[in-house]
């Protein structure tokens, strides 16, 4: 997992461009819909993100998620925000020239801590193959933040 650039806080590449496959394109347009709606919207949606590692300006992996998932809100004043997705996960490595899919998921929330200040935090997982004993390998990573807005 060196290296690899995800929204799970793995920061020591740089993100140069974006490549989306046919079924990440398919996935996109049936989001559509969902794209149109307002903020306020809670409900199903599907999020297609692409990652991919550029260690010393080459490439060397890219990551597609392709995940449904589900956002709302709960609280007595509906303030604390939250989502849950999963599904496949596309791998491409250039070493290999291959790509597998695995299974990653996340969840994630956001409060507001003042009128101008707002905290997140999202923990994700992902399978990454099996280790020498069979086992599934499981990566797991967090992350925790704040925005200041304007």
């Amino acid at each position: 997992m060196s290296g690899r650039l995800s929204s799970a806080g793995f920061f020591p590449c740089e993100t140069l461009k974006t490549i989306m496959t046919i079924k990440s394109t398919i996935a996109a347009v049936a989001a559509s819909p969902f794209l149109l709606a307002g903020a306020a919207f809670a409900g199903p949606y599907v999020n297609v993100e692409s990652n991919l590692s550029y260690p010393d300006g080459d490439y060397s992996a890219a990551t597609t998620d392709v995940h449904i998932g589900y956002e709302g809100t709960v609280g007595a004043d509906g303030s604390i925000a939250y989502y849950v997705q999963g599904g496949p996960s596309l791998v491409h490595s250039e070493t290999t020239d291959d790509t597998e899919t695995e299974i990653s998921g996340k969840i994630g929330a956001s409060v507001p801590v003042t009128e101008s200040l707002g905290a997140y935090a999202e923990i994700s997982g992902a399978t990454a193959g099996e280790d020498s004993d069979g086992d599934t390998i499981r990566n797991w990573g967090a992350k925790i933040g704040a925005k200041f807005t304007f």
